[in-house]
């Protein structure tokens, strides 16, 4: 139980900060937007990512210059575009009618998820990398108790967010608060795109 609450503790630090993929969540469950689909798709991921991680092959994705630099660029310019639609669309304004038909597919809404988790290379260094890492430093029965401890946390955190956004819809019926999300994901999404970027130019 120890090595499982340090995965629970290690995985919860890793995941709890606000990014692209935990404000693309919290976005999709108050527009009640297939929001349960969307966070069991992130919880399926990281259970891939970091049992990736804990079986051993962190260390041969950071040692693959080649494959992060793809990683870094091609998760900027995603970001960055999907920040320039939330950005449009706090420009046009609008409020949530929970009584409305969702919006997109299902289809298309499980492709964005994906796009915003495995395009983030973050993802990749937190999960597959660090976690790797960290959990090679126990035997193996205890490193895989390291890595569902790890799981646990995601599960946790994402139901939490899909559910949790829910009771922020009878706000966000006001249009000023819809802006104001839509702002605050364009910046989010443009201040990790802007990481990426300076990470790869070296600045």
């Amino acid at each position: 139980m120890t090595t499982f609450i340090q995965g629970f503790g290690m995985g919860g630090g890793l995941i709890l900060a606000i990014g692209a993929q935990n404000a693309f969540v919290l976005t999709q469950s108050v527009r009640r937007n297939h929001h349960l689909a969307v966070a069991a798709l992130c919880i399926l991921c990281d259970g891939i990512l970091i049992s990736l991680g804990v079986t051993g092959t962190g260390t041969m994705v950071a040692s693959n210059p080649t494959l992060g630099m793809i990683a870094a660029w091609g998760g900027a310019a995603f970001l960055i575009w999907y920040g320039l639609t939330a950005l449009m669309s706090a420009i046009r304004g609008g409020s949530l009618q929970t009584g409305d038909e969702t919006e997109k597919t299902l289809r298309h809404t499980l492709m964005l998820t994906l796009a915003v988790t495995l395009l983030n290379p973050h993802v990749y260094l937190d999960t597959i990398v660090l976690m790797g890492s960290i959990s090679g430093q126990f035997p193996t029965p205890d490193r895989y108790m390291f890595g569902l401890g790890a799981f646990a946390a995601s599960f946790t955190w994402f139901t939490v967010l899909s559910l949790g956004g829910q009771m922020l819809a009878p706000v966000f019926r006001r249009e000023i608060t819809w802006r104001i999300l839509d702002v605050l994901v364009c910046l989010t999404m443009w201040a990790i795109a802007g990481k990426l970027i300076r990470s790869e130019l070296g600045i």
